[in-house]
């Protein structure tokens, strides 16, 4: 079935299903980006939609996957890095340094250009960006170096990864309080169970309350999803031709920088919609991804996936090692040292579960806050660290 209208309906339905699935307990931890590439694989393998370049996939791959991109970038206010505190952004860079650093070492450990293939360096990229800043990042890069199109590959790094964020999870949960009952540590007096959280400076709209950080529900006016669609195509227009003026500037980069400035004005920073649309955009983008999955050679290719297990494993246990070792050095909170890491190797999502999981009320916006920091660093930094390995 290769009609345009046939395709859309298949990968929209497939988002809905998905998202049906995860609420689920069986599916909940597989999360919805994970089974909506699955599901549409099996159904491009069973030849319901195609396995090949179409329009649709052409136009999905140029438009919505940039257009979500810059969506889910304009949550990132710099401004409120402020509220972070310093022990817990130093300690964020210093994860954030020991993923460059393991980075570079898996590499020329696993020797990627012999045993990943040649697009080892975006590998490399896409890894640098997601354990930095988050899936945002390891998406923007996977579109900028084509790895979204060489399904197989991006299928076995993105499974790679999904294993490792939720094994690292497990370590932040339990490490914080083995090394607080080995090598105590004085806690603040505020340490209460958490409260909702709502969104750092958000104003509130029409005397409603604030919304919970990360919640998939919105409220959205028309206004402000006439404004999003605005500015969202703008700002591709305007990247597309920038990069056509200047050929060394990358597309996604300069989208990424158009974003972000944009980001800081208020006005825009708070326009309902942005998540949600963002995460659509991203949900179909996945699903076109699967579609290019072929399941058979994914299969003969397990030794990929292992390699690139083992090449995360180790950056992982590098940035470890450097972060809670100085941590340890400088007689740091060790719940700060977990929550630091799970903002560079999960994210600002996942920190803030773990700022929940510790009882520590008190980190939960400074867990957040850094996340985003890595949602406006991790691109640059992993489009920088590929080229060094091009």
């Amino acid at each position: 079935m290769t009609d345009s209208l046939f395709i859309l309906f298949v990968l929209c339905l497939n988002v809905v299903v998905c998202e049906w699935l995860c609420q689920r307990r069986f599916f909940r931890h597989l999360g919805t980006a994970l089974l909506v590439i699955v599901l549409t694989a099996i159904e491009a393998n069973l030849r319901l939609i195609p396995t090949t370049e179409t329009p649709v996939y052409d136009g999905i791959f140029s438009y919505v996957a940039p257009f979500a991109l810059f969506l889910l970038l304009l949550s990132v206010n710099l401004k409120d890095l402020r509220q972070a505190g310093l022990p817990m952004l130093t300690m964020y860079l210093i994860g954030s340094a020991g993923v460059v650093i393991g980075v570079f070492t898996s590499v020329w450990v696993f020797a990627a250009p012999q045993t990943v293939g040649e697009l080892h360096y975006a590998l490399a990229g896409m890894f640098t960006g997601t354990y930095i800043g988050g899936s945002i990042n390891f998406h923007a890069l996977a579109l900028h170096y084509n790895v979204s199109k060489a399904g197989n590959l991006f299928i076995a790094a993105t499974a790679a990864d999904n294993i490792l964020t939720t094994l690292w999870m497990m370590a932040t949960l339990a490490l914080p309080r083995l090394l607080q009952r080995r090598f105590p540590r004085q806690l603040p007096s505020s340490v209460v169970n958490p409260a909702p959280l709502a969104t750092p400076a958000s104003g509130l709209k029409d005397g409603s309350a604030p919304q919970p950080l990360f919640s998939d529900a919105e409220t959205i006016r028309p206004t402000d999803l006439a404004l999003l669609l605005a500015l969202g195509f703008a700002a591709i227009f305007l990247a597309k031709q920038i990069a056509a003026w200047f050929p060394t500037l990358p597309f996604v980069l300069v989208l990424t920088t158009i974003a972000l400035i944009l980001a800081q004005f208020r006005v825009v920073n708070n326009l309902s919609g942005s998540k949600l649309l963002g995460l659509f955009g991203i949900y179909v983008f996945l699903a076109v991804i699967g579609a290019y999955c072929d399941v058979a050679a994914l299969l003969r290719d397990g030794e990929l996936a292992l390699v690139l297990f083992g090449m995360i494993l180790l950056l992982v246990l590098i940035h470890a090692v450097l972060l809670f070792g100085l941590g340890a050095l400088f007689r740091q909170d060790w719940d700060v040292l977990g929550i630091a890491s799970q903002a560079n190797i999960g994210g600002a999502t996942s920190a803030l579960a773990l700022a929940r999981s510790l009882n520590r009320a008190d980190l939960q916006l400074p867990a957040v806050l850094v996340g985003t920091l890595g949602n406006a660093i991790g691109t640059y930094l992993g489009i920088l660290v590929a080229e060094m390995l091009r």
